[in-house]
């Protein structure tokens, strides 16, 4: 299970997230292309607090369809167009993620990828149960196991 990493010598996070997120190796990555407010018809709302809340469903969407949970989550890259909007972000992701604290940054642009956009997020999600592809291959193959030695 990825491990949230904060040292104690350092500030801790102002908000819910992490400094850092640790796995093990051998796991199946998921990395989420930017999500938008966008509905599934298309429509993008004006009130940026809609657009976050639609992203974050959008994102564990994404989450969800490669079999993964919202604790797979390690981290997360937030954009956003209108300034001193953080708050509405951290509120968001707060409920949204049910107090999950993935690494997580948060970014204040000048613009996104088209008119109207206000807020976009991308992430990365890391489940520790083997890949099936990857045990699939070494069953057909028969490949040993990696020792860890060059």
């Amino acid at each position: 299970m990825p491990r949230q990493i904060n040292p104690k010598h350092i500030l801790p996070p102002g908000s819910r997230y992490s400094h850092g997120i640790i796995h093990s190796a051998r796991a199946r990555r998921l990395v989420i292309s930017g999500q938008f407010g966008a509905r599934v018809d298309g429509t993008v709302p004006e009130d940026l607090r809609e657009q976050v809340a639609i992203a974050f469903d959008n994102l564990l969407a994404v989450v969800a369809e490669a079999g993964l949970a919202p604790t797979d989550l390690i981290k997360i890259s937030a954009y956003c167009t209108e300034p001193h909007a953080v708050r509405a972000f951290r509120e968001v992701r707060d409920r949204k993620l049910s107090g999950h604290a993935p690494a997580s940054t948060y970014l204040e642009v000048a613009g996104l990828a088209m008119p109207g956009l206000k807020f976009e997020i991308e992430g990365e999600a890391v489940s520790e149960e083997p890949d099936l592809l990857f045990e699939d291959y070494h069953e057909r193959v028969g490949a040993p196991e990696w020792s860890g030695k060059r």
